[in-house]
């Protein structure tokens, strides 16, 4: 009996020791205050360049967002800068070829693309749940998908022909200008309210087929007084006095007007 009592005790105490021993159970904290996502670190861009070419696209959306940036070419010397585009990439010798971190890209749209996905912050391009998120994105891709593509054709075709600017029948090039003019008639920019990337992306066609006398300025009165808010910008004028300093620089040959 006594052997009972004695095992009876000493399990009783071993119990006992383990509840005074067990760890406390946890207090609830406060939940953790959420990360600020870290800035993305400041990148490498060497700009490979010619004068009135797409690359003033990339330096243009580098001033506007404040990113440094080295811009090779040959002041004054179109056939040097290419000459030095295509001993960094011979297999497609194009304006813009850019370095990013030691990485060589071309397409403007997808440079530009990148460096605000990376880099900009939010600004230049509207959220994605906006309303005017859509036409901003489908402006993107006109710029060269369709304004782009057709002034080229046009003037190529009027070149091959007798280098007189059509102005009879509308073109594809002078429809494209239209259907842009109808969006700013009710627009202040191609990315809608504010200014964007789109409305880099379409300076360049816009002056091309203007420039080219594809189309007529005169005749697209919305897009004309865009063009004009657009190169007022502080970043535009900064783009030009890296990129254009003498203005354009053996420029191909406008059409001749009838």
């Amino acid at each position: 009996m006594k052997t009972v009592l004695a095992i009876g005790l000493a399990l009783a105490l071993v119990s006992a020791a383990a509840c005074t021993s067990a760890p406390a159970p946890a207090q609830p904290s406060a939940a953790a205050a959420p990360r600020a996502a870290a800035p993305a670190q400041t990148p490498t861009i060497v700009i490979y360049h010619a004068e009135g070419r797409r690359s003033e696209r990339v330096v243009w959306l580098c001033e506007e967002l404040g990113l440094p940036y080295e811009l090779k070419y040959r002041r004054g010397d179109v056939a040097g800068s290419f000459a030095d585009i295509r001993a960094v990439n011979p297999g497609m010798g194009v304006a813009p070829t850019v370095f990013y971190n030691g990485e060589r890209l071309m397409e403007s749209g997808a440079i530009l693309q990148l460096l605000l996905d990376r880099h900009g912050g939010g600004r230049l391009v509207p959220a994605v749940d906006s309303p005017d998120y859509p036409a901003y994105l489908m402006w993107m891709h006109y710029s060269e998908g369709t304004l782009a593509a057709d002034a080229v054709a046009d003037y190529r075709v009027a070149r091959a022909t007798d280098s007189k600017a059509p102005r009879g029948d509308e073109t594809a090039g002078q429809r494209a200008m239209r259907f842009a003019n109808d969006f700013l008639a009710s627009h202040q920019w191609f990315g809608g309210a504010d200014f964007s990337a789109a409305d880099i992306m379409m300076v360049f066609p816009v002056a091309y087929a203007t420039r080219m006398n594809v189309a007529d300025m005169e005749a697209y009165p919305n897009v004309k007084a865009w063009l004009d808010r657009a190169e007022s910008r502080p970043a535009f004028k900064r783009m030009l006095a890296a990129a254009r300093p003498d203005g354009r620089v053996a420029p191909p040959p406008a059409l001749t007007l009838p």
